[in-house]
């Protein structure tokens, strides 16, 4: 009777005990709902993040949404961002740092009509170029300072055409080349029935003009708050397990993100093939950010020759202290 009685108390006691609270973060991206950021989406919808107690919330970029500044207005714990654009923003004034770098390598490229007959940089000059702004201009202006080519226009330099994020310029024949991304864009060219015979591409990091993609970035004063140190720990983790599932079922990880996709706008066969590239850029990373490529970015950044997009060396911007936690 004691017996029963102590397990009966047991189980009331089980079930009035309060579930344990989960710990919410808010992700901002960079840009759309997209295989771009399936590691995400993945380890949200495969319980990755849950199974870390954390309650994560996805919030999708896009053209008017500026990630730091969701970060600095407090409607996001962690952003993405590509380095540059982000070293950019630090050196302006917002101190943000750079938690883990999921993308290995770069997948940005210029594509280019094959019968404008480039054959490299030096044949740019007297050209139109499309470029996009908004943080990822600085790549293509600091390769062109490294060249030593003016991006003022004229016989000697290029004319920047601001590209919006589509490829029409270059279907319609308004620049000679584009910036395009090997997961996107170029899949977009292709799809509009562009032979890869008759295009070139001008690939960023076989080049070695390449700066890092993607990061995960906080503010650096957060970083003293041991739980939200621990949250961030717990995220990262999840969050590569996802990446690593999303690029060994590219399929499942595509389906994936086509189910947050509010706006419809995203098909099954151009996530598929996103997810076949994406999964190139990620392969062989465990999160932690390479110093020697952090290195080759801020000196790509600091080319002398024209306005470099940051002065200084920058000093704090990023750290191991949560990849080390997380992976090892």
């Amino acid at each position: 009777m004691i017996k029963n009685i102590l397990l009966a108390g047991a189980a009331l006691g089980a079930i009035a005990a309060p579930a344990m609270a989960q710990d919410a973060l808010t992700l901002q991206l960079k840009w759309v709902t997209q295989a771009q950021f399936a590691g995400y989406y993945v380890a949200l919808e495969k319980g990755f993040y849950e199974a870390e107690n954390l309650d994560v919330t996805i919030l999708p970029g896009g053209p008017d949404v500026a990630p730091p500044q969701a970060l600095a207005g407090g409607a996001a714990d962690i952003m993405t961002d590509w380095v540059p654009s982000a070293l950019a923003v630090r050196e302006g004034g917002l101190p943000v740092v750079n938690i883990a770098q999921p993308f290995a390598s770069s997948g940005l490229m210029l594509t280019c009509w094959k019968d404008a007959g480039f054959t490299g940089p030096q044949d740019f000059k007297g050209h139109t170029i499309g470029v996009w702004f908004g943080g990822n201009e600085y790549p293509f202006l600091n390769w062109m300072s490294a060249e030593g080519i003016s991006v003022d226009g004229g016989e000697d330099g290029v004319t920047i055409l601001r590209q919006g994020f589509n490829v029409d310029p270059l279907l319609q024949r308004q620049a000679d080349c584009i910036s395009t991304m090997t997961y996107n864009e170029y899949g977009q060219v292709l799809e509009a029935g562009v032979s890869p015979d008759e295009l070139t591409n001008f690939v960023f990091e076989d080049l070695g003009v390449a700066t890092l993609e993607d990061g995960l970035w906080v503010l650096e004063d957060r970083l003293s708050d041991e739980a939200f140190v621990d949250s961030l720990v717990r995220f990262v983790r999840a969050s590569m397990e996802g990446w690593k599932y999303a690029e060994a079922n590219p399929e499942e990880a595509a389906a994936i993100v086509l189910e947050f996709d509010e706006t419809g706008a995203q098909t099954e066969a151009h996530q598929v093939f996103m997810m076949s590239e994406i999964a190139k850029l990620t392969a062989g990373s465990n999160g932690a950010l390479d110093p020697a490529a952090f290195d080759r970015t801020v000196e790509m950044l600091m080319q002398p020759g024209s306005d470099p997009v940051i002065t200084a060396v920058p000093e704090g911007a990023w750290t191991h202290v949560i990849t080390d936690a997380a992976l090892n």
